[in-house]
């Protein structure tokens, strides 16, 4: 596809996601060892208890998901992790189209949305992960609900994405992760799609998480954290962006030093508040919001009960 046959939205994906060289920031080479010192020196309380019987893993691994959890209504990430997670529709369904994204991307020819999807599920189904069990035990209902579900987000990746060309060094779902205190504590995350690579030390890569639905704060804190990971393993990118394929739009930002700063704070909050909350040093706390709709303790939380009384129907689809 040449540019002169690219939709509005493609054409905007391009404008927004391409950047002469001469514009793209520049980062100290210091920075890298900065960002490492500060976390290292601001987690070292930790490690104590990491290494002792009142923490019950023998590390302190922290996702995007772990940190937004622990940061948010404390009750309710205190009750889910009760819980053993199971596969369903909506969690299932930000797994099988990243899935068929990342087949998109390497794929010669074309291929329709559903057959994507289809080899996606195939592919997950024979892989050795815990997904694979609930494709081989789901109903035939639910299968074909799922399809559907992430068919049409596919059908909206490819309406709304010009074709990834090869030059642009697109990467999908690749894992990145940081090492702190010999490996008591672990970042870890897997952006959506990258683009792009750095020269020397000015910043060239970007990273983008696909979501559906409305705005959340937590949306861009998933994206810095990512960042943060990419300037403790090589250099930070030049660009975040979130993109809803429901609305065709880029909630962009650029990567600054103070942004990174930040990001490194929220995670020494987040793994702070995770020890204590796990040990039992920390009485968790009620952040009511959309999430009490998903709560498992909601009916007993007068808090979140309240909050759901009072607002509007509808909330933000998350994958």
């Amino acid at each position: 596809m040449h540019a002169a046959d690219y939709n509005p939205a493609q054409q905007e994906v391009v404008s927004l996601l391409g950047a002469p060289k001469g514009d793209r920031p520049t980062f100290d080479a210091g920075l890298r060892d900065e960002l490492r010192n500060l976390l290292e020196e601001r987690l070292e309380p930790l490690v104590s208890t990491i290494d002792s019987d009142r923490f019950d893993d023998d590390v302190l691994y922290l996702s995007k998901y772990m940190l937004t959890q622990a940061l948010g209504c404390e009750r309710k990430f205190m009750a889910e992790l009760a819980e053993p997670f199971q596969w369903s529709i909506p969690t299932a369904r930000g797994t099988v189209t990243h899935k068929a994204i990342e087949l998109s991307v390497h794929w010669r020819g074309e291929a329709s949305p559903l057959e994507l999807v289809d080899e996606a599920m195939a592919r997950l189904e024979n892989a050795d992960k815990s997904i694979a069990d609930y494709l081989e035990r789901c109903e035939e209902t639910e299968r074909a609900e799922l399809k559907a579900e992430a068919g049409a987000a596919m059908t909206q990746f490819l309406e709304c994405f010009p074709p990834l060309k090869p030059r642009w060094r697109p990467t999908t779902d690749s894992p990145i992760r940081a090492e702190l205190h010999g490996g008591l504590i672990v970042l870890s995350g897997k952006p959506d799609l990258t683009l792009g690579q750095p020269e020397g030390t000015v910043a060239g890569k970007v990273i983008i998480d696909f979501k559906t639905g409305r705005f959340s704060p937590s949306h861009r804190e998933d994206l810095r954290f990512y960042a943060l990971l990419e300037a403790l393993r090589i250099l930070p990118p030049r660009l975040l962006a979130t993109y809803y394929l429901d609305q065709g739009r880029f909630h962009p930002e650029e990567v600054t030093r103070d942004l990174l700063l930040s990001a490194a704070e929220r995670v020494i909050d987040g793994a702070h508040r995770y020890v204590e909350l796990v040990t039992g040093t920390r009485e968790p706390g009620v952040a009511p919001g959309p999430s009490c709709r998903w709560c498992p303790v909601q009916p007993d939380c007068d808090e979140g009960t309240a909050y759901l009384e009072g607002s509007p129907e509808g909330g933000p689809e998350d994958w």
